[in-house]
């Protein structure tokens, strides 16, 4: 295979990914599942993307990572994660082992520290 072939595979195991999330997501709120039977994904997803520090007054201390500064691979699997989840700053994307909460804005991804 070549490497353009590769790469379309790739996008296109990636979107099918983010359509069984997004499917999963849709049928919970279908039947009501609450967050506790939620499942993620291992934060490892998320936590080998490369992110920079801020400190704003609203959000205090938070991390961005840019696609730009990341393996292309990793960023879009945890960008369309996040996306299929619906993840916003007020519906924050993180499961009950995790230490950051994840969402997204303006095509980045955010995290800040849980508790």
């Amino acid at each position: 295979m070549t490497d353009g072939t590769l790469e379309i595979l790739v996008d296109f195991f990636n979107a099918v990914e983010a359509a069984c999330v997004n499917g999963r997501r849709q049928i919970a709120e279908v039947v009501q599942v609450t967050e506790k039977n939620t499942v993620t994904v291992p934060e490892q997803t998320f936590s080998i993307l490369k992110f920079d520090a801020y400190k704003s007054e609203k959000l205090k201390n938070f991390e961005v990572a840019d696609k730009q500064n990341n393996h292309e691979q990793n960023w879009t699997h945890a960008f369309n994660i996040l996306k299929a989840a619906g993840a916003t700053i007020n519906s924050r994307y993180h499961g009950s082992n995790y230490v950051f909460s994840y969402w997204l804005y303006q095509d980045r991804v955010f995290r800040q520290k849980l508790g």
